[in-house]
């Protein structure tokens, strides 16, 4: 599976900004710089997480971006979905539509494998990925040998 560009950038975003105090509000233009974006890119991806109530964002003196309580603890697999779309994989359907559409089981296979990526993001939250990175690796251990069992 690969993430769209939007995707990375927005996560990126929610990381920087699990990473500070909770108390201070940082700019826009403060956390393009620490993950390497335009600032127009980050104010689109800021907009859509705003729209999602993870990114809590405010103009003028004393403004800037804070993650909401729900930005804290939502679920990776939640945010990636909502911010991916319920798209195919592939261009199944696209314009011109694939010509082996009739009988081919390959998008439901994809569709399959599209979902078990999304549920191996849903144990983890925003909070665990900045927690550190060993706690979201014991948990995902314990989700494998759990589910195995």
């Amino acid at each position: 599976m690969r993430l769209t560009k939007f995707t990375d950038l927005s996560l990126r975003i929610v990381l920087r900004l699990a990473q500070g105090d909770g108390i201070r509000r940082i700019t826009a233009r403060e956390v393009a710089m620490a993950v390497g974006a335009p600032h127009t890119h980050v104010a689109k991806a800021v907009s859509k997480l705003q729209h999602l109530d993870v990114v809590d964002a405010r103009r003028g003196r004393g403004g800037g971006l804070t993650l909401t309580p729900l930005g804290k603890q939502a679920s990776v697999g939640w945010i990636v979905r909502e911010l991916e779309g319920s798209g195919d994989v592939v261009g199944c359907v696209d314009d011109p539509p694939c010509p082996l559409l009739r009988g081919c089981a390959l998008r439901g296979a994809l569709r399959v494998a599209q979902e078990a990526f999304y549920a191996s993001l849903d144990p983890l939250t925003v909070r665990d990925l900045v927690a550190g990175r060993e706690t979201w690796l014991g948990q995902l251990r314990e989700r494998s040998y759990s589910d195995a069992g």
